[in-house]
């Protein structure tokens, strides 16, 4: 999604060191390498064992091309271990790929049946149905309402307790029957899938994606060489806002009201896009998952 955007953002430089985040498939990372010469570098980093499997497959022609199989929070670490200290763009595509959302058995689809996992990385001991089996009511409302912005969020988890009590949840669809039960006949007959909300929540708690994101982007930013560029890919409003917040922060400088002197002083980033780049409507209509898709680009000065 978004792929000829995040690659023009990213300024691609025949012989530069450059970060996919998220792999998956490879979509990205093919583009970026058909732009690299053989004295350019990437690195594609996958916390999924299976996706980035497939991308081996998908880039196996390529030779300047390293694959770790781990999660983009342990960048800088991973990098440093193999001499690379500074880079010239980093890349995120961040939500669930393709490969997991389209294989019943990982459990992050709510229109196919499957057991409750949702771990992106499967060494992971947290899985969806930990969470909804063992998690204190509040605490699962808590959840719902913050990470799934859903205003049902009190009496889903209700329903998910009430019904724990006697057997426990262990598929998507027998949750999904569960979020259904708690939900007006209004809601249900809305446009979207009622479960829809509940299943980005847990997802994003199992793999905490909110705080991995937050920590990553800041490690980016410091191992960017000046002139390099990071592109983000979002896929709903909390991910956006952490990326909003932060390049806005460090692309401004706070002076003082009064001050008599302006310092002579740069912020670390200069904004590439002043507004969210959408999908164009031909993408969408290619692929109804673009609909919620943003992009975000920023440049390193300093």
């Amino acid at each position: 999604m978004l792929l000829e955007e995040a690659i023009e953002y990213l300024e691609v430089r025949h012989n530069g060191i450059y970060v996919d985040m998220t792999t998956g498939g490879g979509g990205h990372s093919k583009r970026i390498l058909e732009k690299l010469d053989g004295t350019g570098h990437l690195f594609c980093f996958d916390q999924d064992e299976f996706a980035l499997g497939e991308a081996k497959k998908n880039l196996a022609r390529y030779a300047n091309v390293a694959f770790i199989n781990d999660n983009f929070v342990n960048c800088r670490k991973q990098l440093s271990s193999l001499g690379i200290e500074k880079v010239d763009g980093i890349l995120y595509d961040l939500g669930v790929s393709s490969y997991q959302f389209d294989m019943p058995d990982r459990g992050f689809s709510y229109r196919q049946e499957g057991p409750l996992d949702m771990r992106m990385d499967k060494t992971n001991p947290i899985t969806a149905s930990i969470i909804v089996n063992t998690y204190p009511e509040k605490e699962l409302g808590n959840i719902f309402y913050r990470y799934g912005e859903d205003p049902f969020a009190r009496p889903i988890a209700r329903k998910i307790v009430e019904y724990r009590m006697k057997k426990t949840i262990e598929t998507t669809s027998e949750l999904v029957d569960i979020i259904k039960s708690a939900l007006p006949q209004a809601i249900l007959h809305k446009k979207g899938h009622p479960a829809k909300q509940v299943f980005q929540a847990l997802r994003i708690v199992v793999n905490d994606e909110l705080g991995v994101l937050e920590k990553s982007l800041f490690d980016s930013v410091d191992i960017l060489k000046p002139g390099g560029r990071i592109v983000v890919i979002t896929f709903h409003s909390l991910e956006d806002r952490i990326c909003k917040d932060m390049f806005k922060r460090l692309s401004t400088i706070e002076i003082p009201k009064g001050l008599p002197v302006i310092p002579d002083e740069k912020p670390v980033l200069k904004l590439v896009t002043r507004h969210v780049v959408k999908p164009s409507d031909d993408e969408i209509n290619d692929n109804n998952r673009a609909h919620s898709a943003k992009l975000r680009a920023v440049e390193k000065t300093l």
